[in-house]
């Protein structure tokens, strides 16, 4: 990867931490317990959605593929992350930098396609409840998994081919806590303006487009539910407001770091943190603490691991 341009550079130095001690010891703390609680919830979440037979339908089928992708999400820049507040040398390869680019927009851009599947299935769940299971059988939920995937490296691609055929030849700090498109393609020495269409057409606007497209589907449901019985207004609305939380959680970091870039830089490492620590760390915690289903799971699997010792 690195012989694919005439870069003269090797390797990135990854800035973003602060040189205070109390702050390194902060952020590690920070860092670790957040990343800790993803695994555990996450993995928490896969295994009982496997293991628990009660579970074993579309909602939770999604569900299980959300985590595991807030798993990946995480997993790209978060032990990065971690390493480097205590080193001296943070410094990052150049095709170690581009397969962190690459992969961060394919489980960006998967994410985005599943949380439109789950929209999906919450409107047939409530606006068809008696076709449910016809609609949202096994077939269609592995269909839109898939898609979802491929997809997801379509739109990493779409990017990464115009990114890792930049000519970098100093300098090679990258102001950031990792490697993306907006603060690697500043660095290249050509000119990249045209480059900033690219990621603004494609991780801004698509990203957009999905989030309104979501608002509107939760909006049309909202409706649809209203003529039918108000009483089932407020239960509908209890049953998105998960689904609306998380939408918001995920998409409006995307907006201020791909088509608002923000001006200051703190607010921009802020909105970093909240999509790869706080939003996957969330999004377990939304989807159990508000379903009686899933804490009732929880709680038999808790008791048949116990009950295994």
């Amino acid at each position: 990867m690195e012989g694919a341009n005439n870069s003269v550079v090797s390797e990135f130095v990854l800035l973003g931490m602060s040189t205070s001690w109390e702050m390194k010891i902060l952020l590690f703390l920070f860092f670790f317990s957040f990343y800790v609680g993803i695994m555990l919830g996450n993995f928490f979440i896969v295994f009982t959605v496997i293991f628990d037979s009660h579970l074993h339908s579309p909602m939770y089928f999604l569900l299980a593929n959300l985590s595991l992708i807030d798993l990946g999400l995480s997993s790209t820049t978060v032990p990065r992350m971690i390493i480097d507040i205590f080193s001296e040398h943070r410094v990052i390869s150049f095709p170690g930098c581009m397969v962190q680019i690459f992969f961060i927009h394919v489980m960006g851009g998967t994410e985005m396609v599943l949380l439109i599947a789950m929209a999906y299935d919450r409107y047939t769940a409530i606006c068809k409840p008696f076709h449910y299971l016809t609609i949202m059988n096994y077939k269609t939920c592995t269909c839109f998994v898939v898609a979802a995937w491929v997809i997801g490296v379509i739109h990493a691609v779409s990017q990464f081919v115009f990114v890792v055929n930049l000519p970098f030849c100093g300098p090679n700090k990258v102001d950031s806590f990792y490697c993306d498109i907006p603060k690697v393609a500043i660095l290249a020495c050509t000119d990249t303006y045209w480059l900033e269409y690219v990621v603004t057409a494609n991780s801004g606007l698509i990203s957009m487009g999905t989030f309104f497209l979501l608002i509107l589907s939760y909006i049309f449901i909202l409706v649809t539910v209203r003529h039918h019985s108000s009483a089932g207004l407020s239960k509908a609305f209890s049953t998105l407001s998960a689904h609306i939380t998380v939408v918001f959680l995920f998409f409006v970091p995307c907006f201020f770091v791909y088509v608002w870039q923000v001006p200051t830089l703190s607010l921009d490492k802020f909105l970093l943190i909240l999509v790869f620590l706080v939003t996957p760390l969330l999004n377990p915690a939304i989807y159990t603490l508000r379903n009686k289903d899933m804490k009732l799971a929880m709680k038999r699997l808790t008791e048949k691991i116990v009950r295994s010792r």
